[in-house]
C-alpha cells in the first residue's frame, strides 16, 4: 500500500542541505539574517522547541499543514498565506533538522527545508536558535532561492519583499517565543 505524501514530488534544486553547511550552489541568490532575541538557556530552549514543533512558522502568520507536529527528516509541510483563490502554497521536505543538547556552551538546534513542485522558488531555508558562550541567543534564517517558473521571475522585486517580510515575521515569532513562560 502506498503512502499518500501531503505534497507530491521530488525536491527541485541543486545543494540539497547546503544552508546546513554554507554553501550556496551556482546561480542561487543567497540571504541571511542573524537577529538578537534574548538571552540564557531556558529562552534558547523555548525557542529551539518552538522551531522543531512549527510553531515559529505558525506565529509568522504562515498557514501550516505538515505530516508530523515535530520537524523530523523527510516531514512535509504546505506553508501558505493569503485566502481563497489568491493563496499562495509553499510545498517543502526538511532535509537536515539538529537537535539542542543537553550541556552547556555555544550550540545551535533548527531545521532546513527545501522546495517541492508547486513551491514559488527552488531552493532551502533554515532557521536555527544560536546560544554563544555569553548566553546570548540569536535567530539565523538562512535561505538560498530562484524563481521556479518565469511569472515569479518577472515578479523578482515583489518576490524578494515578500523574503524579506516573511523573515522580519519569523523574527518577531522568534521574540514571542522567545518572551513565553514555560
Amino acid at each position: 500500500m502506498t503512502e499518500k505524501r501531503l505534497a507530491a514530488g521530488q525536491l527541485n534544486y541543486p545543494g540539497i542541505g547546503s544552508t546546513e553547511h554554507g554553501r550556496t550552489p551556482e546561480g542561487y541568490a543567497s540571504v541571511m539574517s542573524r537577529t538578537y532575541i534574548g538571552k540564557g538557556t531556558a529562552t534558547y530552549l523555548r525557542v529551539a522547541n518552538g522551531i522543531l514543533t512549527w510553531e515559529l512558522q505558525k506565529r509568522s502568520g504562515l498557514n501550516v499543514r505538515t505530516e508530523s507536529g515535530h520537524v523530523v527528516p523527510g516531514a512535509r509541510i504546505v506553508s501558505g498565506f493569503g485566502v481563497g483563490p489568491f493563496r499562495l502554497n509553499a510545498p517543502c521536505e526538511v532535509v537536515w533538522v539538529r537537535r539542542p543538547w543537553t550541556g552547556e556552551g555555544p550550540q545551535s538546534a533548527g531545521f532546513g527545508y527545501g522546495t517541492l513542485p508547486g513551491h514559488p522558488v527552488r531552493g532551502e531555508e533554515s532557521f536555527e536558535v544560536e546560544i554563544d558562550a555569553q548566553e546570548s541567543v540569536f535567530l539565523k534564517v538562512t535561505a538560498f532561492s530562484k524563481p521556479s517558473n518565469w511569472l515569479y521571475r518577472v515578479g523578482g522585486v515583489v518576490g524578494r519583499a515578500a523574503q524579506r517580510y516573511i523573515t522580519s515575521r519569523y523574527i518577531e515569532g522568534a521574540r514571542q517565543l522567545a518572551a513565553d513562560e514555560i
